[in-house]
């Protein structure tokens, strides 16, 4: 998350000076509102898990919960002053203000649905007074939790759905250009559109957010806690450690295993970055560099099935494809992506004459196993119900307990088995300290699980307010349009332009929400006009919307993995955009050859993977000079066409694309046999 959360913050970084008795009052009411957070964050997980496995709720009922426990959590964690200060009396009044908006938000369409229902449209004074307090509380929760870019796009939206002349700002429409002009809609009907209908708020963001994405961020928060990142690292250090740039590699293996299912770059850069950047830069890296591979590798875990960020559940609700449907196809395009993430470490390191890290530095992998091996049945039991076309929110609530049921097993069995062989017996005090160190790390996963769900669950609701808007306008058929004639009929030009827009969008929205966004305005055109398949058009849009984290001026993982490096944030931002090439390669590769994605004869799907893979090996080659050994200018030249090459729809031109790269990286490795320096393989070496 971008802010801090809680109050203990204010409280320690305020001036020394303060008198005692004010120090206390504040430290008092920090406690309290920690103990307040911590019994809601709670409540709401519970509430989640009863929802998900025991008795499912209806579509509205769901929603509403779940948007009011959300924005009631966002008030408390966030206060209207800031992390650096104390609310103090005002500051307590109008936070009390936005709790009270909160609940009433969320829990008004809950106990009053029926008759809401039977109002059908012919909404009461209550209705719309209610939707208006449900829209200030979302968009100032936005502020709080997201930025305050991502709110300015929503108070865009609404007034751009209230200018017209029939709108409620009829002056407004008056400055706005011909293709964007639109009649107007009335205060009353944009309320039942964003509030009191399914296009809006409580539309599929919060929907999918509510259900799918909550379980699967309670089952990271779970794994969290109880270790799991400890052993994901190790298990990399353990396969890759010995390699040349070993850290960097496994900061690309441990990155992409916790980001797939943390569902935050950011968040993993930090968590994983902790341990691998340091590591890289005392190997020779550069701190830069380091800060950059992580942002690049921590990015690769949004693409990573099984979760993706959010955007599987996303791209499965949007397109009515089987979600593990989703995950199937979107296995090939992240190892590709991880797999020039992992070639460009592997070039750095060989340049350099890296060497792997000692034997005596590096977890054993039997030891690693043996201590973690529990972590691994839940992914196995996670899996097997996704195969077995479980709901995605069913297979979250199974993973949970399954976490748990390991947990306890592996205790039970320390306690009652090993710990008494080396000397220290079963009691009644050590069972009692056991269960209760048991309850308080359910009470922790609990806890984060809601915590870590706030962000996503707000930029949701605020990406249906202008999901909404755009429905309502139907300025998703006029952005359409412009895109069309900006690029004149031209699919590279389009393609284009829609990273264009996803970056610009990602400066003011979160990954997710970004997705949602473009996918509203641009998808129709991208399917319709272009004639790219559905589920390609959103996994392009989806894969380009996650540029922001590494993509400058705004690379917020980048940014992230400088601060752990201590190198300058643009430069690192530049090393990550070097690294995260195949971000921008293979959604373009998806489009002008659908068969990896869509499938096709057998041969051809085989051929045509293999001429991704020499596309994206000889683009990195070519970008660090070096393969086996070191290239020549010519052959780096002459590698640029042959991948422009291997991305035309044409088979003979790909193939003759794939001869080009392919021949000029054998020469490269004739060269290097020739110097006697076969050692510098990649694929012996890495």
């Amino acid at each position: 998350m971008s802010k801090q959360t809680s109050d203990v913050t204010a409280t320690a970084a305020r001036s020394p000076d303060l008198p005692v008795n004010l120090q206390s009052a504040d430290a008092v009411q920090s406690r309290l509102i920690l103990w307040l957070i911590t019994v809601v964050a709670i409540l709401m997980s519970l509430f989640q898990l009863y929802t998900a496995g025991i008795k499912p709720m209806g579509l509205f009922y769901q929603r509403s919960a779940h948007l009011g426990f959300i924005l009631f959590l966002a008030f408390l964690i966030f206060p209207i002053t800031g992390a650096t200060r104390p609310r103090g009396i005002i500051g307590w009044i109008v936070d009390a203000v936005f709790l009270t908006a909160a609940f009433l938000s969320g829990f008004y369409i809950f106990f009053f649905l029926d008759d809401i229902i039977s109002r059908a449209g012919w909404w009461s004074q209550t209705d719309i007074a209610m939707g208006i307090i449900a829209t200030i509380a979302v968009l100032e929760a936005s502020r709080r939790v997201v930025g305050l870019g991502m709110t300015i796009i929503g108070l865009t939206a609404i007034s751009y759905a209230l200018a017209g002349p029939r709108g409620a700002l009829p002056w407004l429409g008056e400055w706005m250009p011909g293709i964007l002009s639109h009649r107007g809609a009335s205060l009353e009907r944009v309320v039942g559109q964003l509030y009191l209908g399914q296009e809006g708020i409580f539309g599929l963001p919060l929907g999918v957010a509510a259900t799918y994405v909550f379980m699967f961020v309670l089952f990271g928060a779970f794994l969290e806690v109880t270790g799991a990142g400890k052993f994901f690292i190790d298990m990399a250090f353990a396969a890759t450690g010995r390699k040349p740039g070993g850290p960097a590699k496994a900061a690309v293996i441990a990155s992409a295993g916790m980001g797939s299912i943390s569902g935050s770059a950011i968040a993993n850069v930090v968590t994983t970055g902790a341990f691998t950047i340091p590591l890289m830069k005392k190997l020779g890296y550069k701190p830069k560099e380091a800060g950059g591979i992580e942002a690049a590798a921590s990015t690769g875990g949004q693409i990573t099935p099984p979760l993706m960020g959010a955007g599987a559940f996303l791209i499965s609700e949007y397109t009515n494809v089987p979600y593990i449907d989703i995950v199937m196809v979107s296995i090939f395009p992240a190892i590709l992506y991880l797999g020039t993430v992992y070639l460009f470490v592997h070039l750095v390191a060989m340049k350099a004459g890296m060497t792997g890290m000692a034997a005596s530095e590096l977890p054993v992998v039997r030891d690693v196993l043996a201590a973690g091996w529990q972590f691994i049945v839940p992914l196995v039991v996670l899996v097997y119900l996704l195969v077995n076309n479980i709901s995605p929110t069913r297979v979250g609530f199974w993973a949970i307990v399954s976490v748990i049921v390991v947990t306890a097993l592996r205790a039970g069995f320390t306690l009652i088995v090993m710990d008494p062989k080396s000397g220290k017996p079963l009691t009644i005090d050590r069972l009692q300290a056991a269960i209760l160190n048991g309850l308080r790390l359910m009470a922790r996963a609990l806890e984060l699980g809601a915590r870590n769900a706030v962000a996503v669950s707000v930029a949701c609701a605020v990406a249906g307010i202008i999901v909404g808007v755009v429905g309502l306008t139907g300025l998703g058929l006029k952005f359409s349009s412009m895109m069309i004639s900006l690029s004149g009929g031209n699919m590279a030009l389009a393609l284009i332009f829609v990273l264009l827009a996803s970056l610009i969008l990602g400066m003011g929205l979160p990954v997710t929400a970004a997705y949602i966004v473009l996918i509203v305005l641009v998808g129709p055109a991208l399917n319709q006009e272009f004639g790219i398949p559905l589920l390609i058009a959103h996994l392009v849009v989806f894969w380009y919307s996650q540029d922001s984290n590494v993509t400058p001026p705004i690379a917020l993982a980048g940014f992230a993995g400088a601060a752990i490096a201590g190198s300058k944030p643009m430069e690192t931002s530049m090393q990550a955009w070097k690294y995260a090439k195949g971000l921008y390669l293979i959604p373009a590769f998806m489009v002008y050859n659908p068969e990896i994605i869509m499938g096709g004869e057998t041969w051809y799907v085989i051929w045509t993977g293999i001429l991704v893979v020499i596309g994206l090996v000889g683009f990195a080659s070519a970008i660090e000079g070096y393969l086996f050994t070191w290239m020549d200018k010519l052959s780096r030249l002459l590698i640029v066409p042959g991948v422009i090459a291997i991305f035309n729809p044409d088979e003979w031109i790909e193939a003759a694309g794939g001869m080009l790269v392919l021949g000029i990286l054998i020469w490269n490795w004739l060269k290097s046999r020739r110097a006697g320096r076969g050692a510098a393989n990649p694929v012996a070496s890495g």
